[in-house]
């Protein structure tokens, strides 16, 4: 029987052939990080101090910007300290947390989409029914189904992929711990793991994504049925800054864990863009496009302004 030595910690070798770059990535991932927390801050700030926008949307909303604060926080800390120079040297807790918590937050935010777009469904399609169907416990339940089942999900794919025997190389080609990485590094047959993955990673955007396209193809429907040129382009462009936020979100999913043969280079790229820049999109796409959303942050933000000394 060989004798192995357990790997303790993992070395994150960064964003392939970006050697010679890293004052730059620093500078424009960390000023995209601050931007994508204040800008969700001020959308949780505007949500909470305005009784007007305490609605079943804004809720759901309020809880999309929580995650996009947390999301961008599970790779970004760590990407932006070895960027400064700073160690590559991350414990393997440290690796399992990272994934867990990466996939934890993107499957919750899958089917918070999912939610939301149901939630524009009964508001367009059933409004008179919308104050029933869309209760406070009925928010309430839906808003905790998404974080148990993202739970559910994270766990299986975490101790799949920590169930592994680890023993050397530690190093980790990429710039945080995700799965078709991981696997790579360990010292045992994967196929049969990553094609349960793969089946796994695929199939819950898939089935979010075939839910959010019945929504807002019925959605389309009853749109079409408004007689009103100006109440036809109000849903439209809501609906069309909806799904756009969605094909942000979901398009990476399919380009990572679902092409045949990975390219590291261009998987960094597109996780890069959904980890900060897609957090970023979302209040603009969501919220800061709503002259309700607006109106609130002016009045939060008004005294700030008038300040003495200001």
């Amino acid at each position: 029987m060989r004798n192995f030595s357990v790997v303790t910690e993992f070395i994150l070798l960064g964003i392939p052939h970006t050697e010679g770059l890293e004052t730059i990535l620093l500078v424009l991932f960390l000023s995209f990080y601050i931007f994508t927390l204040m800008e969700n801050l001020l959308i949780l700030l505007a949500i909470v101090s305005s009784a007007r926008l305490h609605t079943p949307m804004y809720f759901f909303l309020c809880k999309l910007s929580i995650f996009d604060i947390f999301f961008p926080s599970v790779s970004s800390p760590k990407m932006l300290c070895y960027l400064s120079g700073n160690s590559r040297a991350i414990s393997y807790a440290g690796c399992a947390s990272q994934l867990f918590f990466y996939h934890f937050l993107g499957c919750t935010e899958c089917f918070l989409y999912t939610v939301m777009a149901y939630d524009r469904f009964v508001a367009i399609c059933h409004p008179l029914r919308y104050t029933v169907i869309m209760s406070h416990r009925a928010c309430v339940i839906l808003a905790m189904g998404t974080s148990f089942f993202g739970c559910i999900q994270a766990t299986f794919l975490t101790t799949l992929t920590f169930q592994l025997p680890y023993c050397g190389p530690n190093e980790v080609d990429y710039y945080f711990c995700d799965i078709p990485v991981m696997l790579k590094l360990a010292c045992a047959d994967t196929s049969a793991l990553e094609m349960v993955g793969f089946i796994s990673v695929g199939l819950m955007p898939l089935s979010c994504f075939l839910l959010i396209l019945t929504s807002y193809s019925c959605i389309i429907c009853s749109i079409l049925q408004i007689h009103s040129a100006e109440g036809r382009r109000r849903a439209f462009s809501t609906c069309s800054a909806h799904l756009t936020a969605i094909l942000f979100s979901f398009m990476p999913v399919v380009l990572i864990y679902l092409q045949p043969t990975p390219n590291p280079w261009l998987n960094a790229t597109v996780q890069i863009l959904n980890n900060l820049v897609t957090p970023m999109l979302n209040p603009l796409i969501y919220s800061l496009r709503n002259k309700e959303v607006k109106y609130s942050l002016r009045k939060v933000l008004q005294p700030v302004a008038f300040l003495p000394g200001r």
